[in-house]
């Protein structure tokens, strides 16, 4: 059965020790994760390869990416495909427009891949994010449910589990958690070159 955010929402109630609705509406824990889901964007952005694109005809050096959906950035482009080592060349890129930077124009119709990442997207039919970040985001999520709760406690008289400061710091540590997961996976990513900078052959 796929991943939805109706999954990730019932088990985020479960972590919450709330198995009906009482604190939180559906629609509150759905933005709480969407939240927690943002940060993870920017840590761990799913990394993707299109094979669809190409040189316009007549040829030109520019590319339009608008097709790429969720773009967050272009990692490297390859072009011609199919080398070994393969040809990553110099680009630009300017709102969805990436121009290749070759001395030589390209050949009308030929293939180029574009290695990039972009966002997560979880919603009713599916969700993109593995397991282990599934993990993640509801730690975050949770941090961020029990912060938003203990906001709505500030004007009331409660004592003992539901206090507000008791809530605040069990949001804390566990906003603390994710923020350091977020940290590992992205020292994770810094194994890869950073944009615009991979390239294989000797000249543009």
């Amino acid at each position: 059965m796929a991943t939805t955010i109706a999954t990730l929402r019932s088990r985020l109630r479960i972590d919450l020790s709330e198995a009906t609705v009482s604190r939180w509406a559906d629609a509150d824990l759905d933005r709480h994760i969407q939240h927690a889901v943002r940060d993870l964007n920017r840590a761990s952005p799913r990394e993707m390869k299109d094979t669809s694109l190409s040189v316009s005809d007549p040829a030109s050096r520019d590319v339009d990416v608008s097709s790429l959906a969720g773009l967050i950035e272009v990692v490297a482009v390859e072009y011609p495909v199919g080398s070994y080592p393969k040809r990553l060349r110099h680009f630009e890129l300017w709102g969805s427009t990436l121009t290749l930077l070759t001395q030589e124009t390209p050949v009308a119709g030929a293939s180029l891949y574009v290695y990039y990442t972009a966002q997560h997207t979880v919603d009713a039919s599916t969700s993109t994010l593995p397991e282990h970040l599934e993990d993640i985001a509801l730690v975050g999520a949770a941090g961020y449910a029990l912060l938003d709760y203990a906001a709505s406690l500030d004007n009331t008289v409660t004592v003992g589990v539901n206090a507000p400061g008791q809530l605040r710091a069990q949001a804390n540590d566990l906003l603390m958690q994710f923020r350091q997961d977020l940290t590992a996976l992205k020292r994770e990513r810094y194994r890869v070159v950073q944009t615009g900078e991979l390239w294989t052959e000797d000249n543009r």
